[in-house]
């Protein structure tokens, strides 16, 4: 993400003008926006026009329009982002008032202005224009006849394949089959890496599989890679690791990125670090659990002490339609850092985002042991 201007008020009212340069950066705009803010972007309008003879007809026009944002839409597989809203600012094509759609482009500047810019969007503007923060990873879960191949961004993890096929059992005195079949499937394991793995930007691809099955994959590649001199998996031969997991689904990548050989790995990267922050707040739950508290009035009443020194809180809660609930989650934020804690914005598109959601979305490790809740406050705390 490009940062073209930043005018922001001492109120804190304003605008910035952004440049979206890859998919990620539409999962960071989708974080931003919210409805009632204004947005000024570039997008098609379809316009009838009539003839002198009276004939009507249509085409499609390029302009830029000024709509405050009524409903927001992303795909998290496409990374697209389609925001739907009414004009707001006089145009030659659409009338004011008018309903209309503006599909977020790459490379194509747009300008959000809001009422109120809290700490929260503002760092999410600084992470997605920092590039230190693009330490991406990439991870290949499999076993024997299904394979994940996984992007680990900063904020998301993306399916980019799923290879499946039937491996036959092997036979008594004859595997021909057998072998056959998972030649081709290491093979099209071993072409959607190629595909969808872009090397320039990767840091490390994670190989994981029950069994010896990353073994033999890993083999069968770069045995492939020698014969077809394949100079692309021959140079990045050392950023591939091989790591233990449980089967091949897409969920294993959670005990794989909690491996402590791939967090040492990976040391330096956001995915790894919430992975490891959140096996951390289990264990202090397991063996203190008075110094982990999780559920927003638990967690805020730990803050009152000023006893929180790590809080984990999920992207979520930060789109909340209503406004005094956003402004609570943005309060707690600014309240630890100011207690000088340590503050990790877990993404809902990871492993560890989506588990962190089933603790209500907030979670914390306390410095020392506070009082607990009475009971009827903790259940009120859960609805």
């Amino acid at each position: 993400m490009k940062l073209v201007s930043k005018d922001i008020e001492k109120d804190n009212t304003g605008q910035v003008t952004l440049i979206p340069d890859e998919a990620e950066d539409m999962w960071h705009t989708y974080n931003l926006l919210q409805v009632g803010d204004s947005l000024r972007a570039s997008t098609i309008r379809k316009v009838q026009t009539e003839s002198a003879t009276g004939s009507v007809g249509s085409n499609r026009v390029r302009t830029t329009l000024t709509i405050c944002v009524e409903t927001i839409d992303f795909d998290t597989q496409a990374c697209q982002l389609r925001v739907k809203g009414t004009n707001i600012q006089e145009n030659d094509y659409v009338k004011m008032g008018a309903y209309h759609t503006i599909e977020l482009e790459l490379n194509r500047k747009f300008t959000l202005a809001k009422k109120q810019w809290d700490s929260v969007v503002l760092e999410r503007i600084e992470q997605a224009c920092d590039p230190a923060f693009g330490a991406d990873v990439a991870a290949v879960v499999m076993q024997e006849g299904l394979a994940n191949i996984c992007l680990v961004t900063p904020s998301m993890t993306l399916l980019r394949a799923k290879v499946e096929t039937t491996i036959p059992r092997k036979r008594r005195g004859n595997c021909t089959q057998h072998d056959k079949a998972l030649d081709r499937f290491y093979e099209q394991v071993m072409q959607g890496i190629l595909r969808h793995i872009n090397f320039e930007v990767v840091k490390c691809v994670l190989i994981a599989s029950p069994g010896f099955v990353r073994d033999q994959f890993s083999d069968y590649m770069f045995q492939q890679a020698v014969k077809m001199d394949n100079k692309v998996l021959l140079e990045n031969r050392p950023k591939f690791m091989q790591v233990h997991a449980s089967s091949g689904h897409k969920y294993s990548l959670k005990e794989v990125l909690s491996d402590p050989a791939v967090t040492s790995r990976l040391a330096d990267t956001k995915a790894a670090g919430e992975v490891k922050a959140l096996e951390e707040f289990y264990k202090m739950l397991q063996h203190e659990p008075d110094r982990a508290f999780y559920g927003i009035k638990h967690v805020e009443k730990a803050n009152e002490a000023m006893a929180v020194d790590t809080l984990m809180i999920s992207d979520s809660l930060f789109r909340h339609q209503d406004v005094a609930n956003r402004a609570r989650y943005v309060r707690l934020v600014d309240s630890v850092r100011e207690n000088a804690g340590t503050v990790r914005i877990f993404s809902s598109l990871h492993v560890s985002g989506e588990q962190l959601s089933q603790l209500t979305g907030v979670a914390a490790i306390l410095r020392f042991p506070v009082a607990d809740l009475s009971e009827e406050e903790s259940s009120s705390d859960d609805d």
